[in-house]
């Protein structure tokens, strides 16, 4: 399998460790990731001043995937691939594709509509799939107990990612761990949202939103959390030295990556999972292993 892989911003940046393991992992499974000179910004960040601009911006990339000869566009980070799939699905509308060709004639690029966007959990489950990944563990996780954060971006817009998770019930990233062997621990608020996207205008509130969700984990016993976004990791392992010092007592809970789990299971060794960078070290995982 060959596909078109979206870094965006914050991945290169803040999460060379997902991305080490997702290469990782995609170069087990046999799945090439292909880099596209010029992919930049999927849109997101403008989204709330112009939506049009938006949706130029991700057909860009779209574009630069359809003239490599990609069919396929997957993404790390849930946001991008969510802004990806829906700039994709806007750009049907006649007008709105009009205006985005006459964008890209001037960077001489044609949109065609032939590349699908995923997120890249989306795309091994629904690629691979949890019976194929779980014939590749070499390692037992029986003895790891997660808890699964789905986020918000990897569900929705709901009405363009018809067909996958039920939003308000999904199960897709819980059979991807089941498959490792990992023992998924269920908790309230699972749904909740990481509190990303208030942090820029409500520092205070986006923490307290981390936090509820760190306590919740840290009461099922979990070992870890897993996640599938840069950002949400940002908010629950980047921030949990701070939130520690709120609450005066540490969590010391690691946040891994789903790739990261994956990789594990498939007995890859640490350095080859970026586990140097992990900010929470996953000390509390590989006791629970042995």
């Amino acid at each position: 399998m060959r596909v078109a892989l979206f870094l965006g911003c914050t991945v290169p940046v803040r999460a060379q460790n997902y991305e080490r393991s997702a290469r990782s992992v995609a170069a087990r499974l046999g799945i090439d990731l292909v880099d596209i000179e010029g992919l930049g910004c999927c849109g997101y960040p403008v989204k709330g001043v112009s939506s049009r601009a938006t949706s130029w911006m991700a057909a860009r990339s779209l574009a630069l995937a359809e003239r490599a000869g990609l069919d396929e566009i997957v993404a790390l980070c849930s946001a991008c691939s969510a802004t990806l799939a829906e700039a994709r699905h806007e750009l049907e509308d006649g007008p709105t594709r009009a205006a985005a060709a006459a964008v890209l004639s001037g960077l001489g690029l044609e949109y065609r509509g032939t590349a699908r966007v995923r997120h890249f959990a989306r795309f091994l489950f629904e690629e691979v799939g949890p019976t194929r990944l779980a014939a590749q563990m070499q390692r037992s996780l029986d003895r790891l107990r997660v808890a699964v954060h789905y986020g918000c971006h990897y569900l929705k817009p709901s009405r363009v990612l018809r067909g996958a998770d039920e939003p308000e019930a999904p199960h897709s990233l819980e059979e991807l761990v089941r498959a490792t062997g990992a023992v998924v621990v269920r908790h309230p608020g699972e749904l909740a949202c990481c509190g990303g996207g208030v942090l820029a205008v409500r520092e205070a509130a986006a923490l307290a939103m981390a936090r509820a969700k760190l306590d919740r984990v840290k009461a099922a016993e979990a070992h870890a959390i897993v996640s599938v976004c840069p950002f949400c990791s940002v908010m629950y392992e980047g921030n949990q030295r701070k939130i520690e010092k709120e609450v005066g007592a540490p969590y010391d809970l690691p946040v891994l990556y789903l790739t990261q789990l994956i990789g594990l299971g498939m007995g890859m060794d640490e350095a080859d999972l970026g586990f140097k960078q992990n900010r929470v070290k996953p000390t509390r995982v590989l006791e629970a292993l042995g």
